[in-house]
């Protein structure tokens, strides 16, 4: 059968929707009651750099737990923390701003004497106008000293927050699921290029399951629903129906609902399928799609 007749027809799962993948799984029993789900991280975060550089030092390893805000990865900052060296300096320096002040104080008084002595007559309102202009040109001098010492402030905070981001930190609370990168690889910011690690929140759980249509009136967010685990040695969990589809699968006439299952000992695996129990849901097989 071709795809245009049975968009799940068997292709590379990465081709296929979310929902088909899900489908898959779920044999003709399990629609009276019972379905078919999969369990899913509440998130998954990749630990990329922002900027280019060679790892310096990764320190997790695959299937660590991680604290938000602990340090994961070092990228080297040998120039960063020389350009910021420099940039401190630089926010320290006063010499401008005081030699343009101490011009402006002369030419203050240059131009208050030159004003006198024209009210007197004793020099041309061509000089007095000169000293009045001189005046203003230190005043404007002034200024720009005092902003291009703004300015370098700002450049050693602009450098500081590089070598700050050259130090990454784990932004969940997780475990580490993969480690792609090692120390004396270059790390990309490129959005293609392999993450150094992959982080996984686990402390909630997603289970994601497919209903058929007719059940969508039945089911409401906030439900309790029994969750029980294919994997050997794990109790069965209540979880809360946390999202219900408003868009339907015409193909498969089936609508997803996400689960949300708390996992705070984190005794419970994602990645494995599950049955997902809606006690007020009977479907009869004949209300089924073809497969």
């Amino acid at each position: 059968m071709s795809r245009q007749g049975n968009p799940c027809a068997p292709v590379r799962f990465g081709h296929l929707p979310r929902w088909c993948g899900v489908a898959a799984l779920l044999p003709l029993a399990a629609w009276s009651g019972s379905f078919d789900c999969v369990v899913e991280p509440r998130q998954v975060v990749e630990v990329r750099t922002s900027a280019p550089g060679l790892i310096r030092d990764v320190r997790v390893r695959r299937g660590d737990l991680v604290k938000a805000g602990q340090l994961v990865v070092e990228i080297d900052a040998t120039v960063d923390r020389a350009s910021l060296a420099l940039a401190a300096y630089r926010a320290q320096m006063v010499a401008a701003d005081r030699t343009a002040q101490a011009r402006l104080a002369f030419a203050n008084a240059k131009a208050a004497r030159m004003k006198n002595l024209a009210g007197e007559n004793f020099v041309s309102a061509q000089d007095r106008d000169s000293a009045l202009a001189e005046q203003q040109l230190a005043e404007a001098q002034l200024v720009e000293a005092q902003e291009n010492r703004r300015l370098a402030v700002l450049e050693h905070q602009r450098q500081d927050e590089q070598v700050r981001q050259r130090s990454l930190r784990s932004p969940i609370d997780g475990v580490v699921v993969d480690r792609g990168m090692h120390p004396g690889e270059l790390a990309s910011s490129d959005d293609t290029a392999k993450p150094i690690l992959k982080l996984a929140d686990l402390s909630v759980l997603h289970v994601e399951v497919l209903l058929p249509i007719a059940a969508w009136n039945k089911v409401k967010v906030g439900q309790p629903v029994e969750v029980a685990a294919d994997v050997p040695g794990t109790s069965r969990r209540t979880g809360k129906v946390l999202v219900v589809d408003r868009l339907m699968d015409a193909a498969s006439a089936t609508f997803g609902v996400r689960l949300e299952l708390r996992n705070p000992q984190l005794d419970w695996p994602a990645g494995v399928r599950c049955k997902a129990e809606f006690p007020d849901v009977s479907v009869p097989a004949r209300s089924l799609p073809a497969r």
